[in-house]
């Protein structure tokens, strides 16, 4: 029912920004919870970054607060990640994840993105 495709990737030095972008088509994720994971080689997938759908609350990892922020535009449909201060660590496939039904995409995921390649060298 939902798609949900990334954009906004690529390479990047240590210390500069890169924005995400995760656009859904199928249906309005107004009253969805979205956000990001990241995955990196050999490592486990991580929460990232989220918003609630029922009051626009954010969270973010450790590891990236005050570095990353999250937001959205309900009328074009579209989730973005603004990520500044890019560390070799932020290398990673980063998804955008969907959830019509939960307050958060920590506790659920309904739908997901395919990924897009986040790479930040030193």
């Amino acid at each position: 029912q939902v798609q949900l495709v990334e954009s906004g990737g690529g390479l990047v030095q240590a210390g500069g920004s890169l924005r995400l972008s995760c656009a859904a088509s199928g249906r309005i994720f107004s009253n969805y919870a979205m956000g990001w994971f990241r995955q990196a080689p050999g490592k486990e997938r991580e929460f990232v970054a989220g918003i609630s759908r029922r009051d626009d609350t954010t969270s973010y990892a450790d590891s990236v607060k005050d570095r990353f922020t999250i937001s959205r535009d309900y009328a074009k449909n579209t989730v973005y990640l603004q990520m500044d201060s890019l560390k070799p660590e932020d290398t990673a496939v980063y998804r955008c994840a969907a959830n019509p039904r939960t307050y958060s995409v920590r506790y659920e995921v309904d739908y997901w993105g395919q990924g897009t390649q986040v790479t930040v060298s030193s």
